[in-house]
């Protein structure tokens, strides 16, 4: 036990390498951080990404807990729950034994979204595939086609780390996508619905490779 805390410490020093140390972050993030550890050295040792992790000091009304954005060439993991009283409210109906599980598939979508980002590809649908729209109508859609292909890289990671609890994650994310007023430009259905199994996702393909072979799919079906 006291070599795994040693071991969770040392990665939340590495991953948070901005903070002076890990003292300075909430229990809130912590226990966020610890639960995408695994996503998150995966994406910096193995992949390479180059990632940054940011803690607000101060969210604001309109903040997400966890969000990515880009710039200088980097991606930028956003932390916003100091002063956030409903940071954790998108677990409130997650048993508390699965809610590391669920942080750990939010944090491999907004990996999805670094990738993107890096291979110069944000909002570019591949060859053959045509805007269909223009104005506000536009800009939803590219947003709904970046956030399907997160949602496509989390669960292609729980079909491949957590093979056993993916119908607990796939069942959450349908719940937490499901179109409303609230969800607007992050309605994913149309990709979720490709993926209702672990089988959706072959073995033997990359990780992002096996998200954009379903991501291509729904495509078809968002114009």
């Amino acid at each position: 036990m006291i070599t795994m805390i040693k071991r969770t410490l040392s990665l939340l020093l590495f991953l948070a390498s901005g903070l002076a140390s890990a003292a300075q972050l909430t229990d809130v993030e912590t226990r966020w951080l610890t639960a995408g550890a695994a996503v998150l050295g995966y994406a910096k040792q193995e992949l390479k990404l180059p990632i940054d992790i940011t803690v607000q000091p101060q969210a604001r009304p309109t903040d997400v807990p966890l969000a990515l954005g880009y710039q200088d060439g980097r991606c930028k993991l956003v932390l916003s729950m100091r002063g956030n009283p409903n940071a954790e409210d998108i677990l409130a109906d997650v048993p508390a034994a699965q809610r590391p599980l669920m942080i750990e598939a939010m944090v491999a979508h907004e990996i999805g979204h670094c990738w993107r980002y890096v291979q110069g590809v944000w909002h570019v649908v591949p060859s053959g595939f045509e805007q269909g729209a223009q104005g506000d109508a536009a800009a939803l859609l590219e947003t709904q086609r970046e956030e399907g292909y997160a949602d496509l890289v989390a669960l292609a990671w729980t079909q491949q780390r957590h093979p056993e609890q993916y119908a607990a994650v796939a069942g959450w994310m349908r719940q937490v996508r499901q179109p409303s007023p609230a969800a607007g430009s992050h309605s994913t259905l149309a990709w979720l619905q490709l993926a209702p199994t672990g089988a959706a996702f072959p073995p033997g393909l990359p990780l992002f490779e096996q998200a954009a072979n379903l991501w291509r799919r729904g495509l078809a079906y968002d114009d």
